[in-house]
């Protein structure tokens, strides 16, 4: 059997839901439920790297920051750092679970969570323009108080849940660091967690020192970006939805469950997707198909072991039609 190698990338939804507590029971769960569902690749003979969100996660420990330094005087640490929080805390967390899942189906493979610094560029616009959500959910009114008080600036919500949500700078991702060392481990047969959260946000200062940036980068732009890098076949992104559509939630909304380079480039040029939500996962795929890679796929993240389910984009559509 000839082995490929893919890059699955968890939404930080597949981790913790919009309507849960977030404890770590909970995300514990949701966490085994989603590896269940990639043990089929393993099966197949795929090597894998996972990739993760950090959307909820990356905001309730800014929250905390901000709590700690009004109760108790702690100081606040900047947002690399808490994305690099982030990044061990998740990590961990899918490391252990992914573990215990081989464990139950008789699978013997190491796990390792990688630490991942990502490369930005401080004149990209996006740090005019922030749109990334992260945190919880507030109401109009808790979020009017909270950019009063706090300069934070806050986007509508757009999934049905409504209500409102911090938003950060995300800019662009150019490199990812160690990159040879995530392929080296994944083609040996190891499972290798990495670029969470899109990764620490870094730059390259004149002296060539490494530095951070304030800016939470869009896990599936970086993800993407990993997978042309380590030559990838495949690009997975696992959110909350079983396909990509078209006029999504209107009267005329339409599943395309096949899509060649070209259809998808042209609904997202037209606006069909959500900017924050849909539309980087979009152009995600496409860049990875762009840089050669074989196949992307969106869908929900507890369907994807059942083929029937999920949005397949490649160069041509008879590429995978299966």
């Amino acid at each position: 059997m000839k082995k490929k190698l893919a890059v699955v990338a968890l939404g930080g939804n597949a981790l913790s839901r919009g309507d849960q507590a977030g404890t770590i029971d909970e995300q514990e769960q949701n966490t085994t439920e989603t590896l269940e569902n990639l043990v089929f690749l393993i099966r197949e003979g795929y090597d894998l790297v996972i990739t993760h969100g950090n959307g909820p996660q990356v905001g309730n420990i800014l929250m905390r920051n901000d709590a700690g330094e009004q109760v108790y005087n702690i100081a606040q640490m900047p947002i690399d750092i808490c994305v690099a929080d982030s990044q061990g805390g998740i990590g961990y967390m899918i490391e252990r679970m992914f573990r215990n899942v081989l464990n139950k189906h008789k699978i013997e493979k190491n796990v390792v969570c990688i630490v991942t610094c990502v490369l930005v560029d401080t004149n990209d616009p996006a740090f005019n323009d922030p749109q990334k959500r992260i945190g919880k959910i507030y109401t109009r009114e808790q979020a009017d108080e909270l950019a009063s008080r706090k300069g934070w600036i806050f986007r509508e919500e757009v999934k049905n849940i409504g209500g409102y949500r911090r938003v950060v700078p995300s800019p662009v991702p150019k490199d990812i660091m160690n990159q040879s060392i995530i392929r080296d481990l994944a083609v040996k047969g190891n499972i290798v967690i990495a670029a969470g959260g899109g990764g620490i946000p870094v730059y390259i200062d004149e002296n060539y020192d490494v530095r951070p940036a304030e800016a939470v980068i869009d896990k599936d732009l970086a993800s993407s970006l990993l997978a042309s890098l380590i030559s990838a076949d495949e690009f997975y992104i696992l959110t909350d939805v079983p396909y990509i559509y078209i006029n999504y939630r209107k009267p005329d909304q339409q599943i395309r469950e096949f899509l060649n380079y070209d259809d998808a480039l042209k609904y997202l040029n037209e606006g069909q997707f959500a900017k924050g939500s849909m539309e980087p996962k979009i152009k995600a795929c496409l860049n990875f198909i762009e840089r050669g890679g074989r196949m992307s796929v969106i869908t929900e993240a507890f369907k994807l072991a059942d083929r029937k389910y999920g949005s397949k984009i490649t160069m041509e559509y008879e590429d995978e039609r299966r």
